[in-house]
C-alpha cells in the first residue's frame, strides 16, 4: 500500500507553466528531486497529418535528419562518440499529430547532453549524405519490413489506413513508396522551417533538474525562429456502410486480422473512462484474463494472443503498456486478433465478431464491470512507473486541453462510475453492423469466396475439447457476418503503402 501511494504521488505531480487551451503551455515540469537522471522533451504541435499531398512521410523524415543526422557542429558519427560515455541518447517520436524530440541524461552530464540535445534541434545539418541515407532507410522500412517482416504490424497499418482513407491519418508516419521517392531535401528544410518554431512548441522537463538546467533549457528552445503554422482540421472520417473488408494478399502468409470503427471518445471524457473498462474487460493488451483473449486463445489455442484498444496503440507487439506522445484528435475502436493458421482465420473472424455483438446487445454484468474496475483502479499505476512516462503523459495532458491529468482522472472516474455509465457507454459508442475489417492472408481468394457467401467455416483441433466448447463452435462456425461481395477487396502486398 506505502508504494501504491508513493507511486500515486508521482503520477499526479506535474506542473505546468503558461497553461492555457490545447497547446499554449510554455512548459511542463515533473521535478523529480531523487531521481538522478533528467529527461527533456519538446512537443512540435505537427506530424504526418501536416505532409503535403504527395509527400507523404516528410515529417517523418525531417525528424529522422533531427534524430539521426549531424548538425553543424558534429557530423552523426562524432555526435554518437560523444553521447556513448555520456551513457544518454535523444530520439523523435512522429506521429499524425505530434512530433516530440527527447532525451535523458545523468544530471551530472546535463550541460554536456544538453548541448548536443539543443544542437540537433537549432543548428541541423541537413546533409546530403544523411538525407540520402535516412530516406534509403523509409523507403526500405515501407518496402520491406512493414510488408514482410510483420504481418501482425501490416495489418494494423493497413486497418487505420483503411478506415481513415481519405483523410490526413490514412498514411502511416512513415508515408508512402512514391511520396518519400519525390522528396527533397529542399523539402525537408521547408517543412523544418514551417513547423519548428518556438511558437509552435512545449517544452517539458522531469527528473533530478535545477533551476539553471530548466533556465538554460527553456532559453535554447526560444532560440528557434517565430512562427505559427496554421492548424490542420481534425480529421472526418467517411462513413462506414455495413461490413467492409480488405484482404492483403501475401504469399505463404497465416491469417492477421484487425477490424474496428472510428469512435469519438477522448481523454478527459466521462464517456472515454467508462469505455476503458468495457475495453478493458474486453481485450486489455497483454492481460491473459480479458475475455476474447480467453475464448479465442486460452479455450481454442488458437492464437497468441486477442486484444482491443478505444486509442491508438502503435508498437503492439513490442509493448506492454501504452505509449506516450501518440495524442490524436479521431480515436479508433480496433480488435487485434493475431496471426493464427488461414483455416482458422474465417473462424476467428466469426468468434470475436460474435462477442462483440454480445457486448454490444447485452453489455456488461455487474460482476465483469466490479472485477474490472478493480483491476484497473490499479493497473494504472503501471502506466507510466518512470519519470519519462510520466513526464510524456503529462504533455498529453497538454494535447488534450485538460486541466486535471488523464492519470489523475483514471484513478477518479474508477471510484465514481457505474455499471449503467459504462452500458450507456458501450450503446452510445460501440456497434458491430458497420466496421472495417483487414486481413492479411495467404489465402485471399478462397477467403473472399468464403465471406462473401457466408459459409459455415467449421474447425478442427489438435487435441480434444470439452463437449461445450464443440457446441459453442458449432454455433460460432455459422454465425453470420453478412458481408456483401462487393464490399470485399483483395489487394498484393507489393502495393500496400505504394502510392
Amino acid at each position: 500500500m506505502r508504494r501504491e501511494i508513493a507511486m500515486l504521488g508521482l503520477l499526479l505531480f506535474a506542473s505546468v507553466a503558461g497553461a492555457g487551451e490545447r497547446g499554449k503551455a510554455s512548459a511542463v515540469l515533473l521535478p523529480v528531486p531523487d531521481d538522478a537522471t533528467v529527461t527533456m522533451s519538446i512537443w512540435f504541435k505537427a506530424g504526418s497529418q501536416n505532409d503535403p499531398a504527395g509527400k507523404e512521410g516528410l515529417a517523418y523524415l525531417t525528424g529522422a535528419m533531427l534524430s539521426q543526422g549531424g548538425t553543424k557542429n558534429n557530423k552523426y558519427d562524432d555526435i554518437l562518440k560523444k553521447l556513448y560515455p555520456l551513457a544518454s541518447s535523444y530520439e523523435i517520436r512522429v506521429d499524425k499529430e505530434m512530433t516530440t524530440f527527447g532525451g535523458r541524461t545523468h544530471r551530472d552530464n546535463f550541460t554536456k547532453f544538453s548541448g548536443l540535445f539543443a544542437d540537433a534541434y537549432l543548428r541541423p545539418a541537413f546533409s546530403q549524405d544523411d538525407f540520402d541515407r535516412l530516406k534509403s532507410d523509409q523507403i526500405n522500412y515501407l518496402k520491406n519490413t512493414l510488408r514482410y517482416a510483420s504481418d501482425e504490424e501490416l495489418a494494423k497499418a493497413a486497418f487505420h489506413w483503411f478506415v481513415f482513407q481519405g483523410t490526413p491519418y490514412q498514411y502511416a508516419p512513415e508515408g508512402t513508396v512514391q511520396a518519400l521517392e519525390s522528396i527533397t531535401l529542399e523539402d525537408v528544410k521547408a517543412f523544418y522551417a514551417q513547423y519548428f518554431t518556438r511558437d509552435n512548441a512545449v517544452v517539458a522537463l522531469g527528473g533530478g533538474f535545477n533551476k539553471d538546467a530548466q533556465a538554460a533549457f527553456e532559453k535554447s528552445v526560444q532560440s528557434l525562429p517565430a512562427g505559427k503554422p496554421t492548424p490542420v482540421p481534425a480529421p472526418q472520417p467517411k462513413a462506414i456502410r455495413g461490413r467492409q473488408v480488405l484482404l492483403v494478399s501475401k504469399p505463404n502468409a497465416d491469417c492477421t486480422i484487425s477490424f474496428g470503427c472510428p469512435v469519438d471518445v477522448q481523454r478527459g471524457m466521462k464517456d472515454f473512462y467508462a469505455l476503458w473498462i468495457a475495453n478493458s474487460w474486453l481485450g486489455e493488451h497483454r492481460n491473459s484474463s480479458s475475455h476474447l483473449y480467453q475464448v479465442i486463445r486460452e479455450t481454442r489455442g488458437l492464437n497468441y494472443g486477442d486484444y482491443s484498444y478505444i486509442e491508438a496503440f502503435p508498437e503492439a507487439g513490442g509493448r506492454r503498456q501504452p505509449p506516450a506522445n501518440v495524442g490524436r484528435r479521431k480515436q479508433a475502436f480496433e480488435v487485434w486478433i493475431r496471426t493464427l493458421p488461414n483455416a482458422k482465420g474465417h473462424f476467428a473472424l466469426r468468434a470475436a465478431m460474435r462477442e462483440i455483438k454480445d457486448l454490444c446487445d447485452n453489455g456488461m454484468t455487474q460482476e465483469e464491470f466490479d472485477l474490472t474496475r478493480s483491476f484497473l483502479s490499479k493497473y494504472v499505476l503501471h502506466f507510466a512507473e518512470t519519470t519519462s512516462m510520466r513526464l510524456g503523459y503529462a504533455v498529453d495532458d497538454q494535447f488534450y486541453g485538460l486541466d486535471k491529468s488523464h492519470l489523475e482522472q483514471f484513478r477518479t472516474m474508477m471510484a465514481q462510475l457505474t455499471l449503467a455509465d459504462v452500458n450507456n457507454a458501450i450503446r452510445k459508442h460501440l456497434q458491430y453492423e458497420n466496421l472495417k475489417i483487414v486481413m492479411v492472408t495467404g489465402d485471399a481468394e478462397n477467403l473472399k469466396t468464403a465471406l462473401a457467401a457466408d459459409a459455415p467455416s467449421p474447425i478442427q483441433y489438435d487435441s480434444e475439447k470439452p463437449a461445450a466448447i464443440l457446441e459453442a463452435d458449432k454455433q460460432i462456425s455459422t454465425f453470420p457476418l453478412g458481408i456483401a461481395a462487393e464490399n470485399i477487396q483483395i489487394v498484393p502486398v507489393e502495393s500496400v503503402f505504394e502510392k
